[in-house]
């Protein structure tokens, strides 16, 4: 399908724009870097093993003969986590069962891919096309939750090997579904994924599914739900009988369904912030992992209509998700998807990438991980009520800002992180009191 012109516009998705005024709050859950969930700290320290590895295959795929000089590697170290003076030679040589290497006649040290390394490029490219399908779902139930319905495609690139997505998906795979989404353009040529028919069945969420077993409903209309959240606490988290009875109380708000209309939804009201939690356990499920980048979620704060604080709502509901801050970008899960370190459930796209890293001898440095032997007591009120600039200081409005800058499409490369998603501001709210 040919991409579509559109007129000039400036607000594409016409997204309500966030005002928000600076206060003083403190109401974060004060976690010190003693009290973390060691089995998914682990987790962290194997998805970043992986993601190495997964980067310098993905270039080789990209070649043509799937070779490359390895002096060209020097301007991915950023990708890699390799800084000077590592060198990359060491790093590949450690995966001898995936990468090869060799000098040609003039001296020139090239990298490719051993036999096994070429079969297992062609398994993922099979896996990934079994499972577009589920991918297709997925993308369009994205875009079923946003408000307007329209999503830039440089945020779902955000997201491309977490739902299965090709590398070259932008290109082709966008195009070859026009009765789920087609493809826009604005004036200056940025492209938006927008939803072109609605499947009531996709309206259902996961926390539905798993409560009333309810998988299709062809009429189903998204409304008001009362459904509670699985929540899963470290094996020795100590303090949950402190504050049950405001789990439960909690549990048993209503909130606005994920895919229903949240135009009219006041923002740091609790029923703003249950809907964002909402989303959040939606967008997750999602995921291969059932883990994300958490800047990667926060890039969608305007089209799916969440709090601008949106790290504190999930560091507030740790029984539902938890955040690690290990390395230069921090990481959510889903706590229900986790069996200490490993996923409950794995598509055949984890198995891939398990095989994969089970076939490299690089293991990253060791790392003491502290273990979560128990939480400080809490402000009864903190956890389970919106937060005190949501309520006092932020408005809605149908003014449009520009966007905060948007990431490039290779998932791994650092970026400048927005305001409250700088690394050393939500560290000293860790330690707020």
């Amino acid at each position: 399908m040919a991409t579509q012109l559109i007129k000039p516009f400036k607000n594409p998705q016409n997204l309500p724009s966030v005002t928000r005024l600076m206060t003083t709050s403190k109401r974060v859950q004060d976690r010190s870097q003693q009290k973390r969930v060691h089995a998914l700290e682990i987790a962290v320290e194997k998805h970043k093993i992986a993601s190495k590895i997964l980067f310098l295959l993905e270039l080789l795929k990209q070649e043509p003969e799937q070779v490359i000089p390895i002096r060209s590697l020097d301007q991915h170290r950023r990708q890699l986590s390799l800084p000077k003076p590592h060198k990359i030679s060491d790093f590949i040589r450690k995966s001898p069962k995936l990468f090869e290497m060799y000098k040609d006649q003039r001296g020139t040290t090239w990298v490719g891919l051993t036999a096994k390394g070429e079969e297992l490029v062609e398994e993922e490219e099979r896996l990934i096309a079994e499972n577009e399908g589920k991918a297709v779902e997925h993308v369009t139930r994205l875009l079923m939750m946003s408000v307007n319905k329209i999503l830039p495609l440089d945020k779902i690139a955000h997201f491309r090997r977490d739902l299965g997505l090709p590398y070259d998906f932008r290109k082709h795979w966008v195009h070859k579904y026009p009765d789920c989404f087609r493809v826009l353009k604005d004036e200056d040529d940025v492209e938006f994924l927008k939803l072109v028919s609605w499947n009531p069945c996709w309206s259902v969420t996961e926390v539905e599914k798993k409560v009333t077993g309810i998988t299709k409903a062809e009429n189903h209309v998204p409304g008001r739900l009362s459904l509670a959240f699985p929540m899963k606490f470290p094996p020795d988290y100590k303090k949950v009988y402190r504050y049950g009875g405001q789990i439960e109380n909690f549990q048993k708000r209503e909130y606005l369904s994920p895919y229903a209309d949240a135009k009219e939804l006041k923002a740091g009201s609790v029923e703003f912030d249950k809907r964002a939690i909402a989303v959040m356990h939606e967008v997750l499920s999602f995921m291969n992992e059932k883990r994300l980048i958490t800047d990667h979620l926060t890039h969608f704060r305007r089209e799916f209509v969440m709090p601008q604080k949106l790290m504190r709502i999930l560091l507030k509901h740790f029984g539902i998700f938890y955040v690690s801050e290990r390395g230069k970008r921090f990481s959510v899960f889903l706590t229900e998807a986790y069996d200490g370190s490993e996923l409950i459930e794995k598509c055949p796209l984890v198995v891939w990438k398990e095989k994969v890293v089970s076939l490299t001898g690089y293991r990253g440095r060791k790392k003491k991980i502290e273990t979560f032997d128990d939480m400080d007591d809490f402000v009864d009120n903190d956890l389970f009520e919106s937060d005190s600039e949501d309520e006092n200081t932020i408005r809605i409005d149908q003014s449009f800002k520009e966007e905060d800058d948007t990431m490039t499409d290779v998932e791994d490369e650092l970026v400048t992180q927005i305001s409250e998603m700088d690394i050393g501001e939500v560290q000293r709210a860790y330690n707020d009191t």
